[in-house]
Formats: structure tokens, C-alpha cells, sequence
């Protein structure tokens, strides 16, 4: 599961770890956008919860210098030895230049050294290299893990995939279908023993299907109009399904484009139905040779007005526990 939970304090969020363990879940993953850190909200899911596995997925490699990243990391893989992994990604224009003013430049090449500086500084080397996107002058870590942490890599279209299956313990995706998975694998070629494929699936689980596509139509807009994702989209085949949203985007008509993203789309990318169904749904990714699929849960009318016991039972319905009981 995403953590933290939209609506609840990050200080009350022991009982929502405790409801995802006892319903099966193994991980609970962070993201890093404009609400809470990475890492805190892995550090508390750490001492409450310590048999779960934790990842980000994931942290900007603009955002902290080399030397903080490595810090960060290490810090959590010594709470959780053998339990954390580490998700890095190149995140995009508006987190990295407009909101933390950091220019976003050259991200394939900015992600794939900080990839191997992390690599090197979590082993415990001491680091004095000259990168092509940043130097590091004699860097070692005081308290380097006793356990490495995996690091993976988020990834879209083939060069960073290629990337991800030469160099890191593992692949993030994100905003694709079940039935897009192979594709994505396919670029990944020959991994390292171990690697894991993780997907970021966004779930409304409501059977209030208005409801859901008017969510997902807005995610959609707001996400696949960001040229990363729309490059990725286009090159899963989907120029002829979101070209008049994104020609409506372009010319300014926000109306057009969410009336332009059809149902079938939104069903595919934001799953949607009971949580039985929903589950099925997350399956179908299994099936399609993702190995960690995360869910990200989104808001739906019963848990607005539910409050905690409302969420307690859906989390339990969601949950793999649930699922061998069926």
C-alpha cells in the first residue's frame, strides 16, 4: 500500500499499519511529491510495523544532493536492516525546477549517476568521482547499513528500463495497464538475481462507477499531459486514444480533455468496483509479471463518510488476507 493515507495524521497512522498487516499486506511504499517526506512515514511504519517491508517510490534524484540521498537511505536501512528498498526516479519539471528550484537537467543521465554513486556510497566506499551530471569529493558514510539496501529505479520507456535491467535491483512503474506490464518487462532484458518489478496501481474501490471515472478522468489529465507520460503513452500505442485530450490540453480547453478521456481508458488505469473486484483487478498485474504491486488508494464516497471504521473494513477487504479466505 501507499502510505501515508490521504485524511488521517501521519501520527495516527499505527492502527492503519497495523490493519494492512493484520489483512495480509507485506509493504507499505512512500511517494515524494508535495505532501509528506519519503522517509519519515517508513521510519514510523518501521517501529510499528517490524515485520513489513518498506520502499520509496519514489525519491527525486534532483531534489537532495548526492551526499543527503545516501544519508536519507542509510539512516532507514539501519532502523529496518534487510527490509528497506530504495526507489529513485528523475520525477519531473514541476517538483524538481518549480517547486524545489533545482534545475531539471539531463534526467537520464542525472538518475543513472546517482544509481551508482548510491550503489558505491551504501556499500561503504569512499566516493571521489567526477559524474557527468554532478562530482563528489571523498564521501564516505559514518554509518553505512550493515545491509545494503536494493536500489531500484523508476521507469517509463526503454532507455531507463534498459537502465533499471543492467544496473539497478529493480524496476517502478507507474500509470500503465495490466495488459501494458509485458511490454514494459520486455525492454528490461538480462536482471540481477532478485530484481523485483514494482507498479504504482491506483484503485478507487467504490462501486459508485461515476464517482471513479470522474476521479480517474481528472488524475488522467493531470498526470498523462506531463510530457514524460505522454511520451510513454504514446509509445504504449495510445496516440490515437489520447491525442484529441491532449490536443484539447494543449489549446487551453481543461472541458475537452476530460470529456475527451473515454471510459474504457479510465478502467484501465484506475481500477475501480468493490474491493473483491478490485483485488481481482490488482491480479491481473501478478499475472502479467509484475512482483510488487502497490496499491494507491484513492477517495471514494463510503470512506468520506465512514470515517475509520469504514476504512478499516475496506483495508481488510483489499488486503491478500481476504483473498485466500475466497
Amino acid at each position: 500500500m501507499t502510505v501515508p493515507l490521504g485524511g488521517i495524521p501521519l501520527a495516527d497512522h499505527a492502527a492503519v499499519y497495523a490493519a494492512l498487516e493484520q489483512a495480509g499486506f507485506t509493504d507499505v511504499w512512500s511517494s515524494e511529491v508535495a505532501g509528506a517526506d519519503a522517509f519519515t512515514p517508513l521510519a514510523l511504519a518501521a517501529t510499528w510495523q517490524p515485520r513489513m517491508r518498506l520502499g520509496t517510490a519514489v525519491v527525486p534524484v534532483f531534489t537532495r544532493g548526492p551526499g543527503l540521498l545516501a544519508m536519507s537511505a542509510a539512516t532507514l536501512a539501519d532502523v529496518a536492516p534487510g527490509r528497506f528498498a530504495l526507489g529513485i526516479g528523475a520525477s519531473s519539471p514541476v517538483v524538481v525546477g518549480d517547486w524545489n528550484a533545482v534545475p531539471f537537467a539531463e534526467p537520464y543521465r542525472r538518475t543513472r549517476d546517482m544509481l551508482r554513486f548510491l550503489r558505491a556510497a551504501l556499500a561503504g566506499e569512499t566516493v571521489d568521482q567526477s559524474f557527468d551530471t554532478f562530482a563528489v569529493r571523498r564521501f564516505t558514510l559514518e554509518r553505512p547499513p550493515a545491509v545494503p539496501p536494493p536500489i531500484l529505479l523508476a521507469a517509463l520507456r526503454p532507455g531507463m528500463l534498459r537502465l533499471a535491467g543492467a544496473e539497478a535491483d529493480g524496476v517502478i512503474l507507474n500509470w500503465l495497464a495490466a495488459g501494458d506490464v509485458p511490454r514494459a518487462v520486455a525492454e528490461l532484458g538480462s536482471r540481477r538475481p532478485g530484481f523485483d518489478v514494482v507498479a504504482r496501481i491506483f484503485v478507487c474501490p467504490t462501486e459508485d462507477a461515476t464517482h471513479a471515472r470522474k476521479l480517474g478522468r481528472r488524475l488522467i489529465t493531470s498526470y498523462l499531459t506531463v510530457p514524460a507520460y505522454a511520451a510513454f503513452h504514446r509509445w504504449l500505442g495510445r496516440e490515437d486514444v489520447l491525442g484529441p485530450m491532449w490536443k484539447a490540453w494543449a489549446d487551453g480547453d481543461r472541458r475537452g480533455a476530460l470529456a475527451a478521456v473515454p471510459d474504457e481508458l479510465v478502467d484501465a488505469l484506475v481500477l475501480h468496483g468493490s474491493p473483491e473486484q478490485v483485488s481481482a483487478q490488482v491480479r491481473a498485474y501478478a499475472d502479467a509479471g509484475v512482483d510488487v504491486p502497490v496499491l494507491a488508494l484513492l477517495p471514494t464516497p463510503e470512506l468520506a463518510g465512514g470515517g475509520a471504521e469504514a476504512l478499516a473494513g475496506l483495508i481488510a477487504r483489499l488486503g491478500p488476507a481476504a483473498g485466500e479466505g475466497r
